[in-house]
């Protein structure tokens, strides 16, 4: 992690939590903090301030609330830019490790296939 965006945004928690958005585009709480290994209450407390300041969305998705950036925020905009690029820099390690999770789940009767 960029020490630059803990700084700018306050925290290292916030600041993994706007890149997971960036590169999902939408997530739950639970899931952004099992794959940081964040506190799930730390999370939450991040994702509740940043939608209270405009810059997030959410949505109830059953029982599940699901957030996302509010693309109709013009600084959001340019945040997003932001995240974009430093999606970039992240050594591939992270990428792998972070940014390349399954979301949704497997389609019924899909056959899953051993790779090792």
């Amino acid at each position: 992690m960029n020490p630059v965006l803990e700084a700018i945004f306050g925290n290292r928690t916030a600041a993994w939590v706007l890149l997971f958005l960036q590169c999902y585009g939408e997530g739950h709480a639970l899931r952004i903090a099992k794959t940081f290994g964040f506190g799930l209450n730390m999370t939450q407390r991040q994702l509740k301030r940043l939608e209270e300041e405009g810059v997030l969305v959410s949505r109830l998705a059953g029982n599940i609330r699901l957030f996302a950036f509010n693309d109709r925020n013009p600084t959001v905009r340019n945040l997003r830019r932001l995240l974009e690029d430093e999606l970039k820099l992240l050594p591939e390690e992270k990428v792998q490790q972070y940014s390349r999770q399954r979301q949704r789940p497997r389609k019924a009767g899909k056959v899953l296939i051993s790779h090792g």
